[in-house]
């Protein structure tokens, strides 16, 4: 069954990428920034590097890796590159090109287009492409251990679980893959992919020997580690409505866990706290977002479809507080970097906003290319990629 994508999703709909012309697409333009914003937190930039053409048209939230103080991140033109984390010094970097006619290469021709991320534990880094290829390479210096052929694009980033690698493709499947040699150990097929979804999936959560994720149609889905059996499922969304489009309800973002609580949300549908041994709904409210969320002490960090960022008590799911002077900028999903929320937007800005009230507290210009993938935050740092490859490394305080 042939099936329809959106890259991005507000009220109504809207498709962005790129260069966007917001009267032709009949949707909101993006919150005018103040011109005299005096921020309350010094921000320093710590290095930058280029990492190919970064996710390009491509709509997939490319987002780095880091274990071990080495940075991981990859682009859709077929480029991996490692970094150390603290000084940004190019540890490695692979290129992949086509064999073109007669064994001569291609260098305008990725052979791998990478998708999401590269997933790195121990000496193994594997990662997806939007051919529905996964990749086990060696996390020393990028050669190659092992490949093998899904039958459709993977989207997001494979997660390394032991002796098991981890890997959902768009057509709704979860593979439990061999992690030293690739070999397909188990599939869970759903079945149930709508025709009408967001682009893209969110990464999978693997804990206490359950594989959690959000589903294209709008559930919470646990499955057993070792055989990819339904332990059990919670629906996050109704997908109510007149149209196709209102009634898409996608669970586009990763799956949170907190103790033993974990935390959801869908497309037109609720944010949910839910215990995770059980599956049973601790609390629930109408919540429409298609990121991931964050936690930070009690505040459960979102951003909706409208790109206002808001914090909930995560005991309670009762409001703390709301910022509106994003909205329509098109948000990624919030991480938090000591006291601070960070996002990044589609005109390539980067906001901090003051955990306790939501209050703006900084802002840098990345590039003049919007930011997709969620920023990472490690060794007190913050990495935020655009979506041409553009990355760059902060730090708050003094320079």
């Amino acid at each position: 069954m042939k099936r329809f994508w959106l890259i991005v999703l507000t009220g109504s709909l809207v498709a962005l990428a790129g260069c966007h012309s917001f009267k032709k697409e009949n949707i909101q333009p993006p919150t005018p920034l103040a011109k005299d914003f005096k921020p309350t937190v010094q921000v320093s930039k710590v290095w930058s590097a280029r990492v190919g053409h970064g996710a390009g048209v491509s709509g997939v939230r490319m987002r780095p890796t880091i274990v071990d103080g080495v940075l991981y991140a990859a682009s859709t033109d077929g480029v991996i590159d490692a970094f150390d984390a603290a000084t940004g010094k190019q540890l490695w970097e692979k290129k992949t090109r086509t064999h073109g006619w007669f064994g001569w290469g291609d260098s305008k021709r990725p052979d791998a287009f990478y998708s999401g991320g590269p997933a790195v534990s121990g000496d193994l880094l594997a990662i997806g492409t939007l051919d529905g290829h996964v990749y086990g390479l060696n996390a020393k210096d990028g050669s190659q251990r092992w490949l093998i052929a899904l039958p459709s694009e993977v989207i997001d980033s494979p997660t390394i679980a032991g002796q098991l690698t981890i890997v959902r493709t768009q057509d709704g499947r979860v593979y439990g893959l061999d992690s030293n040699t690739g070999e397909r150990r188990w599939v869970n097929d759903q079945g149930n992919v709508p025709l009408l979804s967001l682009r893209g999936n969110g990464p999978l959560l693997v804990a206490n020997g359950v594989v959690f994720f959000g589903s294209d149609d709008g559930k919470l889905i646990a499955l057993r580690l070792d055989n990819g059996e339904k332990l059990w499922e919670q629906k996050l969304s109704t997908g109510e409505g007149r149209t196709d489009i209102e009634r898409m309800n996608d669970a586009d973002g990763s799956i949170l866990l907190d103790g033993s609580n974990l935390y959801a949300g869908a497309y037109h549908g609720s944010l949910m706290s839910v215990d995770g041994p059980s599956g049973r709904p601790v609390w629930a409210r109408p919540f429409s977002t298609y990121t991931s969320l964050a936690v930070s002490g009690n505040s459960l960090l979102a951003v909706n479809d409208d790109s206002q960022v808001w914090a909930f008590d995560k005991s309670s799911g009762a409001d703390m507080w709301k910022q509106d002077g994003l909205k329509y900028r098109w948000l990624t999903a919030p991480a938090v970097q000591g006291d601070y929320v960070v996002v990044g937007d589609i005109e390539g800005y980067v906001h901090w906003l003051q955990i306790g009230d939501g209050a703006l507290a900084a802002r840098e210009r990345l590039s003049k290319k919007a930011i997709r993938g969620q920023p990472v935050v490690a060794g007190g740092l913050v990495y935020v990629i655009d979506v041409q490859g553009h990355l760059v490394a902060y730090r708050l305080g003094a320079k």
